[in-house]
C-alpha cells in the first residue's frame, strides 16, 4: 500500500526525471503518472512509474520511468479470453537499463535481484538497453527490468494492455496499487 501524499511525491520526482531527458508531459499526464508499487513495501527497489498515452483494443504506448536501481519484478502476459499476449517493444529513451528474459543466462548479471526476493527470478538473459537501444519481447515471456545508477526511461510499444492479467513470478505481488488516503 501507498499513501497519497507518496504517490504525489513519487509523481513530482518522475515529472522532474522526465523533464531532465526532455520529455514533455501535458498537466493532465503529469496528475495521472501511475505508481506501481507492486504491495512489496519495497517501492524504491521494486516499483515502476507509468505515463500511459494511449490503450485502446489493437496498441498501447507509455512511458514508464524506473528510479537508480529500481527494478520491476519479473513477469509475463498470458494469453487471454482466446487472445495472445501482450507483445511488447522496449525503447530506452535516458539511462540504462537492464533487460532480462528467457534464453541463455550470463554469469554475472549487471543487474542485483532484490534481497528477499531471489527466489521469484529465474530469467537471466541479459540485454543491456542504452538510449536508442531496443528489444522486443513476444507475448508469454517471463522478463524483468532494472535502472541502471542514474534511473531509466524507457518507452513501451505493444499492443493492447491488461495489467492486471499480468502473472508475476512472486505471488505476494498485487500488480494494481492500493493508495491509501491520508
Amino acid at each position: 500500500m501507498i499513501t497519497r501524499s507518496q504517490v504525489k511525491k513519487v509523481q513530482e520526482r518522475t515529472v522532474a526525471m522526465m523533464e531532465e531527458a526532455h520529455i514533455v508531459l501535458t498537466p493532465s499526464e503529469k496528475a495521472n503518472i501511475e505508481v506501481a508499487e507492486y504491495g512489496l513495501g519495497d517501492f524504491e527497489r521494486q516499483g515502476l512509474e507509468l505515463v500511459v498515452y494511449v490503450n485502446t483494443d489493437r496498441y498501447c504506448a507509455k512511458e514508464m520511468t524506473l528510479f537508480p536501481g529500481q527494478t520491476c519484478p519479473e513477469h509475463r502476459h498470458p494469453s487471454v479470453g482466446g487472445k495472445s499476449g501482450k507483445m511488447e517493444t522496449f525503447r530506452c529513451r535516458w539511462g540504462k537499463v537492464w533487460l532480462y528474459v528467457e534464453g541463455e543466462p550470463v554469469s554475472h548479471p549487471q543487474a542485483t535481484v532484490p534481497k528477499g526476493s531471489e527466489a521469484y527470478y529465474a530469467v537471466f538473459h541479459e540485454i543491456e538497453l542504452l538510449p536508442g537501444y531496443q528489444y522486443t519481447i513476444p507475448p508469454n515471456t517471463l522478463h524483468w527490468f532494472q535502472a541502471g545508477p542514474e534511473g531509466a526511461i524507457v518507452s513501451e510499444f505493444s499492443s493492447t494492455s491488461s495489467d492486471e492479467t499480468d502473472v508475476f513470478t512472486d505471488p505476494r505481488i498485487k500488480r494494481i496499487p492500493e493508495i491509501i488516503e491520508d
